[in-house]
């Protein structure tokens, strides 16, 4: 079974850190572009960040720039999201993304491969 699996998920104080990854298990996605999205109670999933497959080339959502940071590891076949100076807004659940097309450009509908989200709740 194709897979994309998050960990990394939980709860955090205002301010605080986390490190979500997602890993790759059924088949190679080490050539494809990778992200994360996010989805707040009530609200439509939104891109938060992306990266292309070699890493060359990362974007961000505004509302985390600057304190976000992906990365990936094709050895591993795992891509990270560095999350810092969280705060409640941040809350919702992430989930990973995997395209044949730079993630930034593709509407949620349009991804390819999805991961089953992980819970990001920021207390105040």
């Amino acid at each position: 079974q194709v897979q994309l699996v998050e960990s990394g998920g939980g709860l955090v104080q205002a301010g605080g850190s986390l490190r979500l990854s997602c890993a790759a298990s059924g088949r190679s996605f080490s050539m494809f572009h990778k992200g994360w999205f996010r989805q707040a109670p009530g609200k439509e999933r939104e891109f938060v960040a992306s990266i292309t497959w070699n890493g060359a080339f990362t974007a961000y959502s505004d509302s985390v720039k600057g304190r976000f940071t992906i990365s990936r590891d094709n050895a591993m076949d795992t891509v990270y999201l560095q999350m810092s100076d969280l705060t409640p807004e941040d809350t919702a659940v992430y989930y990973c993304a995997a395209d044949g097309t730079i993630i930034q450009s593709r509407r949620p509908s349009d991804v390819g491969y999805w991961g089953q989200g992980t819970q990001v709740t920021v207390s105040s």
